[in-house]
């Protein structure tokens, strides 16, 4: 029996730059529970890793990710309820698994990124697509919702915008996301590597563990209430993160005017 290849490859740099590439470009990297299974370890191990500083998240072939892949798709449909559950489960924790990593995250869109695909966009912290990107939630018109992917496209583009591209199902392009928020920055195709480069490098010269900090930040403020609890809250985590070993030498390296020892020289 043929050995089916591995549905992600993963490559890191000198310098901690993780690259995960979805190599399914046969069927536009669509998902199945291969793939899945598959990132989400890579993703679990990236984020223990400390030698890792930041993670872009890529695809072979002319697509990011067209959704669920056809043939699992088949077999889901004669799976039960408590099969289904168990399946979307996994699906679920892929994209939880995502979003709430430790190391900032880079998505490099081109082609199409359909259903699950807009999910990993919309779970990185940045996203860059090239203007030959193509989006669409389109499982309305399978009879289907996205609900896994739900909490955070509608985090990355809002209520409103959802219940048009939910609804609607329609294809938009790479103007239109970056317009709704589900994408940074989106440039001619010839200048993508270029674009995540930049962003990579502005990444770099944070803080590793401020930068994980400042994520974790994020989640704990979004949609509080703005009151004493929450100012004391916010004033314990920078005062800890000050007399860290990494605030001190940030401090100290701003004072001093000279890099801080977690920027690497330019060769």
């Amino acid at each position: 029996m043929a050995t089916r290849p591995h549905s992600v490859e993963v490559s890191v740099s000198s310098i901690g730059v993780a690259t995960i590439t979805l190599n399914r470009p046969e069927v536009h990297n669509a998902f199945d529970d291969h793939l899945i299974a598959e990132l989400t370890h890579w993703l679990r191990d990236l984020d223990h890793n400390a030698a890792v500083r930041t993670v872009i998240l890529a695809a072979r072939g002319k697509s990011f990710s067209a959704g669920a892949d056809l043939n699992w798709m088949k077999r889901v449909a004669h799976y039960s309820e408590a099969e289904n559950i168990r399946d979307a489960v996994a699906l679920a924790s892929l994209m939880r698994t995502l979003d709430a990593m430790s190391k900032p995250t880079i998505a490099r869109v081109q082609g199409a990124a359909y259903g699950g695909g807009v999910g990993l966009v919309a779970c990185c912290d940045v996203a860059v697509a090239g203007m030959a990107a193509a989006f669409s939630l389109s499982e309305v018109r399978l009879g289907l919702i996205p609900a896994v992917i739900s909490p955070y496209v509608v985090a990355a583009i809002g209520s409103r915008n959802a219940r048009r591209y939910f609804l609607t199902a329609e294809r938009f392009d790479a103007r239109e996301a970056l317009r709704i928020g589900l994408v940074h920055g989106a440039v001619d195709d010839a200048e993508l590597d270029a674009a995540v480069e930049r962003i990579l490098a502005e990444l770099l010269k944070g803080g590793p563990k401020a930068i994980g900090a400042a994520k974790d930040l994020i989640a704990h403020v979004t949609d509080r209430r703005i009151d004493q609890v929450l100012a004391e809250e916010t004033a314990a985590r920078i005062a800890r993160i000050r007399v860290s070993q990494e605030g001190q030498e940030g401090i100290a390296a701003f004072l001093d005017k000279r890099p801080p020892n977690w920027v690497k020289p330019q060769k």
